[in-house]
């Protein structure tokens, strides 16, 4: 594997020289000033990559080039987006970018409760309770209809917890969920959260994943002209959130996609830790059967609990058999005589970065970690498999 670690830009409080030490030999990044839907200059992404470079470090992978809510949803201006990502994909080629990473999540990115839920060793991990998101939809926001999204015991612990939350705790459940974590496509008020939810009205699953298909149909050809592989980045959580549906939180969704947009530039970014987060998915497995399309790997491990919660666990430990999936991952490396870009992802806050400005999961010393030991996962399946 290509060991790689996401950097936000100039704002990022880890600094190229730090993932320079890290281990990893790539960045990962996008140009994160820039609003959703415009087209990307090609002179600022070569003044990017040309500072990535002078720090020792190669820039191949993109995350993301968003999609504007006008292509997901299918209604406004959504010809004059997909030509600015055509556009965008056609200025990321001169600079040498070989895989563009998007996600198809509606509204909201990767969501979570609580940003630094306190591990027995002290440590603090994100972690998303179904319970927490239940008492903020139905009793917070007040999404008119929620309740009926909920089992009534969910419900029922929802408005319990609800109750014993003083405003403070409201107002900072609110911000964790909405006000837009690192690489985010967006972040929002209240007010603008409820309006982009009711500017999504009745798409059910079968129109998103329609309004998809069509996305790919355009912009797929054009990536494979440019020798561009699409890897689109599963829902996270892997499950319907406020009222909006998701549909990349399966292999069977993946496959789908395959099938109806069988270029070669339809590929996935293989998140363990979002497919992880649902039991019926078989992570290895999915590794050998949908190994030709990975373009890019997110190895992380989440350890479930009941009813839907999840926190992100040790890269080792937790319910991914993270063994299982980098053995899987080496053998088609082998196989197709490739190494596929990985990154560490959401590492652990700890030790010395308890103290200091970090981003929710993207501190330095719990991805540097996770690396080393992906690293050393590794290279042991590499000298067992020569034995």
């Amino acid at each position: 594997m290509t060991q790689a670690m996401r950097w936000f830009g100039a704002s990022d409080p880890v600094s190229l020289r730090e993932i320079r030490q890290s281990g990893a030999t790539d960045v990962v990044s996008a140009l994160h000033d820039l609003p959703n839907g415009a087209v990307w200059p090609a002179e600022t992404i070569a003044a990017y990559r040309d500072r990535i470079e002078a720090a020792g470090l190669k820039w191949r992978v993109v995350e993301s080039v968003p999609v504007h809510d006008d292509i997901k949803t299918g209604n406004g201006d959504s010809a004059r987006y997909l030509d600015a990502y055509c556009r965008t994909l056609t200025n990321l080629a001169a600079s040498g970018i070989d895989v563009v990473t998007y996600n198809f999540m509606p509204v909201l990115d990767w969501t979570r409760t609580d940003l630094a839920w306190e591990l027995p060793d002290g440590a603090r991990a994100l972690r998303f309770e179904h319970e927490m998101a239940a008492a903020y939809d139905c009793f917070i926001l007040k999404r008119p209809g929620a309740e009926a999204d909920y089992a009534p015991d969910l419900l029922d612990k929802a408005a319990r917890r609800h109750a014993g939350m003083g405003d403070a705790a409201c107002m900072a459940l609110e911000a964790t969920i909405i006000a837009g974590l690192p690489g985010s496509e967006e972040g929002f008020t209240r007010d603008a959260f409820r309006a982009a939810l009711a500017r999504y009205g009745e798409l059910g699953p079968d129109a998103l994943r329609a309004n998809l298909i069509a996305f790919l149909n355009v912009v797929a050809p054009h990536a494979e002209s440019l020798g561009i592989r699409l890897v689109v980045h599963p829902d996270d959580p892997p499950f319907p959130l406020f009222g909006l549906p998701r549909v990349v939180s399966t292999e069977a969704d993946v496959a789908y996609l395959f099938d109806r947009v069988p270029s070669a530039a339809n590929g996935l970014c293989f998140c363990s830790g979002s497919f992880g987060a649902r039991a019926d998915n078989d992570l290895p497995g999915m590794v050998e059967r949908l190994g030709s399309r990975i373009g890019f790997l997110h190895l992380r491990s989440v350890q479930r609990e009941d009813g839907g919660t999840f926190h992100e666990a040790p890269h080792l430990e937790g319910d991914a058999e993270m063994a299982r999936i980098v053995a899987a991952v080496h053998d088609l490396q082998i196989r197709e005589g490739r190494s596929i870009p990985m990154r560490p992802d959401h590492g652990h806050q700890m030790l010395d970065d308890l103290t200091k400005r970090t981003l929710p999961g993207y501190s330095l010393l719990g991805r540097m970690r996770g690396l080393a030991e992906l690293r050393g996962l590794e290279r042991g399946i590499a000298h067992a498999r020569a034995a």
